[in-house]
């Protein structure tokens, strides 16, 4: 088993447009890590030059924002879902 992670329109270009990809890892870095092995260009979309989260992407680990959690540092396990959402910005 693996880390179903959900992918945002604007990525699927990277995961030949499938909407939801299997990954590997302990840890919600790690499993970037796997992203940018089998899906290459995802890591720079997602973190920044430091290895940092970018200020305009929301990663949920089980419907559970990681900037809440131990952000890229939280665990993971077989099973576990992580959904990219990019953030919305506007309105008046």
């Amino acid at each position: 088993m693996a880390i179903k992670v959900r992918v945002p329109t604007p990525l699927r270009r990277f995961t030949g447009g499938t909407d939801e990809v299997a990954a590997v890892g302990e840890s919600v870095r790690a499993v970037i890590e796997d992203l940018e092995k089998r899906h290459p260009g995802m890591r720079e979309r997602l973190l920044d030059d430091k290895g940092e989260l970018r200020r305009f992407v929301n990663i949920y680990l089980n419907g559970d924002d990681i900037r809440f959690l131990n952000q890229l540092n939280s665990q993971v396990k077989d099973g576990d879902d992580i959904s990219i959402v990019p953030a919305i910005a506007g309105g008046r």
